[in-house]
């Protein structure tokens, strides 16, 4: 059966090129022809037999000059601005070597020279329009599927949709829903910001009027659903349009924006449900390509906490880079699968190795380390639920503080040249064990740091070969809450929001600094670029958003009425939670870089590595003993800005 269906196929392509090639011949006939007729030339050459002679010289000429260009070789049902490109430079070359032999012929004797540059344009223009009439058949007729039902069938079973935006965005739409019969959308219309474009069409699609108007071309154009495109990053225009949207009673969704796109590929296939973070209005964020791929293109790089938010982000931002291998290191079975299959079925031709196992594990991180070889590690991996973290502290001392020591030393001795630490601005005059605990861990990695080093800093089980100096560059990367991570309020109050309420929101002043896990991936990556040795980075986070104007907006838009419909309920705050977040401690100084969106502290306060190794050796001791007030003092002693809350013991 697959034999015949290769001989069918083999068979078509050969029909195929010997229509195209005959269709050809003719219409180089034609323009040559045609440029004698214009050149009121016809009867006189004619008499002369001059056109029938050149006839054959011209398809023998031409005919090889076009095969050798390709023009026989693309699917023209598919033809584009570059195929147009090639058809004028075989037009152009033929038509030399055309003129140059009827030159060494006979010097064009009896001959006009207008005309072999008539037939180069008229030789253009035919063979290019034949080859775009061959697109618009397949496009506007649907040629492949004509026999099996009509265009009337087709458009009637299509849904109506009316795009917001009249940009680069919706160009790509209207150009792929018109070139691919498969997809069940119809554009009927667009809406834009510039009153004077309004009555003009991009692609036969008309501008119907402004976003304003959005409610009213709606039902004048019979659309089915809404589609935002292009709105900037404005959020408040953002807001205002998903009013409008909601106004109208159709669904709606939204192109998301490039940073989303780990390939940067824009398709009809990328709509989505409007989510909170189009409601922030965050700007694109500019990579340093080649900086970044300078430390990344070609090496085995280790992910902690790759089943994580931030940790599975971050591989899916790497592979654009080219790495060599992944190791993704996670505790969690179900992360570690998801992520690992990710990688495997949908971003394929990059190795990837999975591990099973927690940071704290020494004989596990010695043998993950000298089976990969990792030259670059984002150490992702923590416990981060405040109020969870604050109940079992011990926990904290294990995997945040204990668990990053061991990935730090094991990055030393197997010569990382690159470490990048994954911290928070809870780290920040912290009032809970979790951003106590990502204190430590800052220190640790100021302290690990080459200029620092002291190999007696080493935990016991590495001192045997711990070395006098390294190379390894760390750095760490500080922000705010992740939308949509499993710690972040969003996922809370959806599903409260389904329930039918309350959305719980711990107090009405409550605010705090957010942005999507893209954009946190990205700036990791870029960051990562620019360390050299014991830099903290900060992320620009914006402006801080109040929790309860977050809960009424996601509950508008989900459909809600805040007033009548889903109660808002305060609870108030929970151990460890403070009202307001910051990014900066006492004793740090920041500075900005080249990049518009990240800032690197510059601190005075140098920790003594041997203090601060005994100060661990308390700590691991206390947590053994699960004892929490001891944990929390010890702490204090380590991380003098952080205000523990005993209550919670």
């Amino acid at each position: 059966m697959n034999k015949q269906k290769d001989i069918l196929i083999s068979s078509m392509q050969r029909w195929h090129f010997w229509a195209i090639l005959f269709v050809d011949i003719i219409l180089l006939i034609a323009a040559h022809f045609l440029a004698y007729v214009i050149r009121f030339d016809f009867n006189y050459h004619i008499q002369h037999h001059n056109f029938i002679t050149y006839i054959p010289l011209i398809i023998v000429i031409k005919i090889p000059i076009f095969y050798l260009a390709g023009l026989y070789r693309g699917m023209w049902r598919y033809t584009s601005f570059d195929d147009i490109l090639h058809i004028c430079f075989a037009s152009i070359l033929s038509t030399t070597v055309l003129v140059g032999s009827v030159f060494f012929y006979n010097r064009f004797d009896g001959l006009s020279r207008s005309v072999f540059l008539l037939d180069l344009i008229l030789t253009f223009l035919f063979i290019s329009l034949f080859r775009a009439a061959i697109r618009f058949l397949y496009q506007k007729t649907n040629f492949v599927s004509f026999r099996n039902r009509t265009i009337k069938n087709i458009d009637k079973n299509k849904e109506r949709i009316l795009l917001i935006g009249a940009g680069d965005e919706a160009e790509k739409i209207i150009r792929e829903t018109e070139s691919n019969s498969n997809l069940p959308y119809k554009v009927v219309g667009l809406l834009g910001d510039e009153p004077t474009l309004v009555g003009y069409k991009l692609h036969g699609k008309p501008i119907v009027g402004l976003i304003k108007d959005l409610k009213e071309q709606a039902l004048l154009t019979h659309a089915q659903k809404i589609l935002i495109t292009s709105v900037g990053q404005d959020a408040q225009r953002i807001r205002t349009i998903v009013r409008l949207c909601q106004e109208t009673a159709l669904p709606y969704k939204i192109l998301p924006g490039f940073s989303e796109l780990v390939h940067g590929k824009l398709s009809v296939r990328s709509i989505r449900e409007v989510d909170y973070k189009d409601l922030l209005g965050r700007q694109e964020i500019h990579m340093e390509y080649a900086q970044i791929g300078a430390y990344l293109t070609g090496k085995t790089i280790l992910i902690t906490g790759a089943g994580g938010s931030i940790g599975s982000e971050l591989c899916r931002q790497i592979l654009r880079f080219s790495p060599g291998k992944l190791v993704l290191f996670d505790a969690g079975e179900e992360n570690l699968y998801k992520i690992q299959m990710e990688l495997r079925h949908e971003h394929q031709g990059v190795p990837a190795a999975a591990v099973l196992g927690k940071v704290q594990d020494r004989r596990l991180l010695e043998h993950v380390f000298s089976t990969y070889q990792p030259q670059v590690v984002f150490h992702a991996a923590a416990y981060k639920h405040v109020p969870l973290v604050e109940r079992n502290p011990w926990q904290a001392v294990y995997n945040n503080i204990f668990g990053s020591q061991l990935v730090m030393e094991a990055a030393i001795l197997y010569g990382v040249e690159r470490f990048v630490l994954v911290s928070t601005d809870k780290a920040v005059r912290p009032t809970n064990v979790m951003g106590a605990s990502k204190r430590v861990t800052e220190l640790l990695m100021q302290v690990y740091n080459p200029q620092c080093w002291q190999n007696t800093c080493l935990t016991a089980g590495w001192r045997a070969a711990a070395p006098k100096q390294h190379q390894t560059l760390f750095m760490g990367v500080r922000f705010g809450n992740v939308l949509g991570s499993s710690g972040s309020v969003i996922p809370l109050f959806k599903r409260q929001i389904e329930r039918g309420g309350p959305v719980t929101v711990t107090h009405p002043e409550v605010t705090r600094y957010f942005m999507s896990v893209d954009e946190a991936a990205q700036l990791i990556l870029q960051a990562g670029s620019m360390g050299e040795g014991g830099e903290i980075f900060i992320l620009k986070m914006g402006q801080p958003i109040k929790i309860a104007e977050m809960a009424r907006e996601l509950i508008l838009l989900c459909g809600k009425d805040p007033d009548t419909e889903i109660e808002i309920a305060y609870v108030g705050l929970r151990a460890g939670e403070k009202l307001y977040e910051e990014l900066i401690t006492e004793g740090e100084g920041i500075v900005d870089t080249e990049h518009s969106k990240i800032m690197v502290l510059k601190s005075d306060i140098q920790p003594s590595c041997r203090q601060l190794h005994s100060q661990l050796q308390t700590l691991v001791h206390l947590a053994n003993q699960h004892d929490s007030r001891g944990i929390k003092s010890a702490l204090h002693e380590i991380v003098p800005e952080y205000t523990a809350d005993y209550a919670s013991c």
